[in-house]
């Protein structure tokens, strides 16, 4: 009788969660705290952050010493990931600038990966941003995926200490925005290592 080797795990993804907010006051810690409690609770996925309110990437974006000492904390921490969840808050119709700055600085590192959104906001709960970010990412050659999670009148759906006082929806948004996330990262993860990306 001969028996079959089981199947052997795929490695984790290793996630990277994009703080997108460097306002004072910023809501953006909070719901990241909530965001990176969901990613730890999984054994498909290793996060780690980076948080643009401690990136300080000019806007010229021209090459002085200040953006190449910049570029060389936060371009490895992107370029090792193998998926990406953007957490941004709506301003004026849109995500904010330090966050397209990051992004803008940089082009390889977002190829063929996924990419999930967390939007928190008003009474759109940032979705206008959301929206915004698909196109850019659409450009960099990444893929957003379809399920996003989004909080309306955030302020007001955390309590004191950071804590959601209604979790049930914003959970299974997660569970459904996040394993569509893994079955990408896989599938990229597989496919770059097959056949580097020719974007």
């Amino acid at each position: 009788m001969t028996g079959r080797t089981p199947a052997t795990a795929p490695a984790p993804l290793a996630v990277t969660v994009v703080v997108g907010s460097n306002r004072h006051g910023r809501f953006g810690p909070v719901v990241a705290s909530w965001l990176l409690d969901r990613l730890r609770a999984r054994v498909d996925l290793e996060p780690r952050t980076v948080d643009v309110a401690e990136v300080h990437l000019p806007t010229s974006m021209a090459s002085t010493p200040e953006a190449t000492a910049a570029l060389d904390q936060v371009t490895p921490r992107l370029a090792v990931a193998d998926a990406f969840i953007v957490l941004t808050p709506e301003y004026n119709h849109s995500f904010p600038a330090g966050l397209k700055n990051l992004i803008d600085w940089h082009y390889d590192e977002w190829q063929a990966k996924p990419v999930a959104l967390v939007s928190y906001g008003g009474r759109s709960g940032g979705l206008r941003a959301v929206e915004h970010l698909r196109q850019v990412f659409a450009e960099l050659h990444a893929v957003t995926v379809r399920d996003s999670v989004s909080f309306h009148n955030a302020g007001a759906s955390f309590d004191d200490a950071g804590r959601l006082k209604d979790p049930a929806d914003a959970d299974a948004a997660a569970k459904a925005m996040l394993d569509q996330l893994v079955w990408w990262g896989r599938a990229l993860r597989e496919a770059r290592h097959t056949t580097p990306y020719q974007g």
